[in-house]
């Protein structure tokens, strides 16, 4: 069973910067796809960014595209995701995914993380 823990959020101002880090508590999941969503209250939960297993190939969502960055360390077992420039509409609970190939799509992932809270403020 993989179990994933996401860490690094926080209150920023908007303009700064935070970064998350996801690593799991069970076995390794350097074979895994990872992917990053978010969720603001009342809204749907959405797609952030995605890495393959061998973090060759990276896919972003239009809205963080040139401002959010996701890598993987397999050695360490842990993806991150930076996040500059940072806006207050990027307020919301982020989550990693694990599944068998990266997607932006949540039905694709078998694995999630209980998120951890991310506030920009203005």
């Amino acid at each position: 069973q993989v179990q994933l823990v996401e860490s690094g959020g926080g209150l920023v101002q908007a303009g700064g910067s935070l970064r998350l880090s996801c690593g799991p508590s069970g076995r390794a999941f350097s074979s895994y796809g990872m992917g990053w969503f978010r969720q603001a209250p009342g809204k749907e939960r959405e797609f952030v960014a995605s890495i393959s297993w061998s973090g060759g190939s990276t896919y972003y969502a239009d809205s963080v595209k040139g401002r959010f960055y996701i890598s993987r360390d397999n050695a360490k077992n842990t993806v991150y995701l930076q996040m500059n420039s940072l806006k207050p509409e990027d307020t919301a609970a982020y989550y990693c995914a694990a599944g068998r190939v990266a997607s932006a799509i949540a039905t694709m992932y078998n694995y999630w993380g209980q998120g951890t809270q991310v506030t920009v403020s203005s």
